[in-house]
């Protein structure tokens, strides 16, 4: 187990990413324990676990990420956190959860047969049509527009803050019309973000059991106000059909629990995919005058600049699979059963793939981050997460000066979401 005596890094404490993401430890353990035990202790409420093997380097995350059959997202879900027994035949139901081919086939519960992975990503795909596309980035570019002006017209002093003024609005209102959920219901889609999320960070106390213990976010009893929410939008949506996501998840041959899993999956993922890496993205920039000089002044594409601030602020820092039977990763041996989690933040500063990997350079080609994630679980949102990054940078180009820190950001406390809960600009 890490230890401060043992010489290995302990990259799993929370509280040790509300200064950012812990890269020189990552570096110590990609180039001395590139498959380093870590302790799980009591932090923050949240009981002692067995531990876990960190896996840091670049080709070890993606060969992880990749073969399913050995490094299983079934069998102890993704989260580092072992979730309750009993909990996990629910947590399962869920696409995240699951493992492709017909062994992961599991009763979902209600509303018809349950689907296998493979055909969960398809029916969920068939959602995101081109003409649903197209329509979606003329809304996006509106909205970025509106915040960006608004955020600009209406800072004191010259300052504003990135986060509350501009990237928390963008992220959610482009995820809820693209479900297709009503202006008025819009705010309990980020009181369910938060609350999912932000667990691990102490201005979001959980809520404690009969036992005393925080409750995981993830447990029926947390979702079940969110999954009576989904059961009546879509039975909204099957009366009053909109061009949006929910009404053709709700057309479509999903099971009741499997369309409330997709709500829930689509509502924190597709919102705090986009609300973490935008005002990353911008911190970065912050960070590196020069290279916001180069964006200003066209000297790179958008698209390949928004690939770089991925790389640099990956929204999601960690995943967990569980190993499926006895292996070996980068010469160590890890048992069947043992949790392997992945760290995405340490593989895209691997030297191994990256050329100067703590210098960021937008204009760098090629630029294979694992920011979204690779294999079966690449996420399904990432070409709509790329849309909104790269069309809120373009508007930014058009309507914000140079902009510089006017005080430090406020991180979330978290080893899972890379978040930033303020980010305060000065324009200049």
């Amino acid at each position: 187990m890490a230890d401060p005596g043992d010489g290995v890094p302990d990259v799993f404490d929370p509280r040790r990413y509300a200064a950012g993401p812990p890269y020189a430890a990552y570096r110590e353990l990609r180039d001395h324990h590139p498959v380093a035990r870590q302790a799980e202790p009591e932090v923050l409420g949240w009981p002692a676990g067995p531990g876990f093997w960190a896996v840091t380097r670049h080709a070890d995350v993606v060969r992880v990420l990749k073969e399913s059959g050995t490094f299983s997202s079934a069998l102890g879900a993704t989260q580092i956190r072992d979730p309750a027994p009993a909990d996990l035949p629910f947590i399962r139901r869920m696409m995240l959860n699951q493992d492709p081919g017909p062994g992961s086939r599991r009763r979902s519960g209600g509303g018809g047969a349950p689907h296998d992975h493979g055909t969960l990503r398809r029916l969920v795909s068939r959602a995101f049509t081109p003409g649903r596309i197209e329509r979606f980035e003329t809304l996006v570019r509106e909205r970025a527009r509106a915040l960006l002006s608004g955020a600009r017209d209406g800072a004191e002093d010259g300052v504003f803050d990135l986060v509350a003024d501009v990237t928390d609005d963008y992220a959610l209102l482009n995820l809820t019309d693209l479900l297709g959920v009503p202006p008025g219901d819009r705010g309990l889609l980020l009181e369910w973000t938060e609350r999912v999320i932000a667990y691990q960070d102490p201005d979001e106390p959980p809520v404690l059991g009969p036992d005393g213990r925080p409750v995981n976010p993830r447990s029926p009893a947390m979702l079940a106000e969110m999954f009576a929410y989904a059961q009546q939008l879509a039975a909204y949506k099957r009366e009053r059909p909109g061009d949006d996501v929910m009404t053709s998840l709700a057309h479509s041959e999903l099971a009741d629990a499997e369309l409330e899993m997709f709500f829930f999956l689509l509502t924190v993922a597709g919102n705090d995919t986009v609300r973490s890496a935008a005002p990353g993205g911008f911190l970065a920039l912050a960070e590196h005058p020069d290279e916001q000089v180069v964006l200003m002044d066209r000297q790179v594409v958008v698209d390949t600049a928004v690939e770089e601030l991925l790389r640099w602020h990956p929204p999601v820092l960690s995943f967990r699979r569980t190993a499926a039977c006895d292996t070996v990763i980068a010469g160590q041996a890890v048992a069947a059963g043992d949790k392997v989690v992945v760290f995405h933040a340490s593989a895209n500063r691997d030297e191994r793939v990256f050329a100067d990997p703590d210098r960021l350079d937008l204009g760098r080609a090629p630029n294979p981050h694992v920011s979204f994630g690779d294999g079966p679980h690449v996420c399904l949102g990432a070409h709509f997460a790329r849309l909104q990054l790269r069309v809120l940078h373009e508007e930014a180009l058009r309507i914000l000066p140079r902009t510089e820190l006017a005080a430090p950001p406020r991180r979330l406390v978290s080893n899972f979401i890379n978040g930033v809960k303020s980010l305060p600009l000065s324009m200049s």
